[in-house]
């Protein structure tokens, strides 16, 4: 991993935080603030300062990295990608998941165009859960940073060109900052009746409606909506899967695998679940 990354602010001085000349496991800036690597390849720079907002855990982790290699979302993936490949048709941008879990929409995008344009982006994964970051460390050419995205992002002014945000924090003023004019915003909500049959089994909350309002207000005046698409796919689902759909998210820090499957003997899951998602491309303008 080389330097030509993802330009990054130093979080407590706003200087140019850089790897340092003795090698990529350490980041320091101007006035000698320096993070260091956690073995696993990933910086925490919250480190001193923590955050209120709790962490995904390593078991919310798992299940969300075995229910996502199962291909369950692959169609949102795939959509992710083919904006990314129409928007940016004769370069490579610099990317920014903002809110990147495991790294595996990142990576979609990210393959997607290495396949295309013969190179890989250089990218940029945030998330507050250290779990997350040790695997999203792993992808190349990316850095993995744990970060609370409510806070001013540790990005350089208009350091990105493409910024995914999937079912993540909506921070509007700093993704102005950061992303680059002309650059994209990619954001991924769940529709009205996503995983609908699956609410009262797995004891899910519901998806509100106008969340299309929602993130435009969201992400601010600073971008232009380019336009709205709707992913829906029908899922089939072993108990396994199951389990991991329950513990992936939110509700993974109040139930666990034992608990889920109990509850599934009384409340059985449907044949079929549906997955819906709406993505919505914003321009900065």
């Amino acid at each position: 991993m080389s330097d030509d990354l993802v330009p990054l602010r130093c979080p407590l001085c706003a200087g140019t935080l850089a790897a340092a000349s003795s090698g990529e496991r350490t980041l320091t800036c101007p006035t000698g603030h320096r993070y260091d690597a956690a073995k696993q390849g990933y910086f925490n720079l919250l480190t001193g300062r923590g955050t209120s907002f709790r962490e995904d855990t390593a078991a919310m982790v798992q299940a969300r990295a075995s229910f996502l290699a199962a291909g369950h979302y692959e169609p949102l993936a795939d959509a992710l990608a083919q904006e990314a490949l129409t928007g940016f048709p004769d370069r490579v941008p610099r990317l920014l998941d903002a809110g990147a879990g495991t790294g595996y929409y990142l990576d979609a995008v990210a393959s997607a165009l290495a396949g295309s344009r013969g190179q890989r982006p250089p990218a940029l994964a945030l998330d507050i859960s250290r779990y997350a970051m040790r695997r999203a460390a792993r992808l190349p050419r990316t850095r993995a940073l744990v970060w609370d995205l409510w806070r001013p992002l540790p990005v350089a002014d208009a350091g990105v060109d493409l910024l995914l945000n999937v079912f993540a924090p909506r921070n509007g003023k700093e993704f102005a900052r950061v992303i680059a004019p002309g650059g994209l915003a990619l954001v991924a909500t769940p529709l009205p009746g996503h995983l609908a049959e699956a609410t009262v089994p797995l004891g899910l909350l519901g998806i509100a409606a106008g969340k299309d309002e929602s993130v435009a207000a969201a992400v601010g005046p600073e971008f232009e909506a380019v336009h709205t698409r709707e992913i829906r796919s029908s899922l089939e689902l072993s108990t396994d899967d199951a389990v991991r759909l329950a513990t992936m998210g939110p509700a993974g820090h109040h139930h666990d695998d034992a608990s889920t499957r109990s509850r599934l003997q009384t409340h059985p899951m449907p044949a079929r679940v549906t997955a819906a998602f709406r993505l919505q491309v914003f321009r900065r303008r």
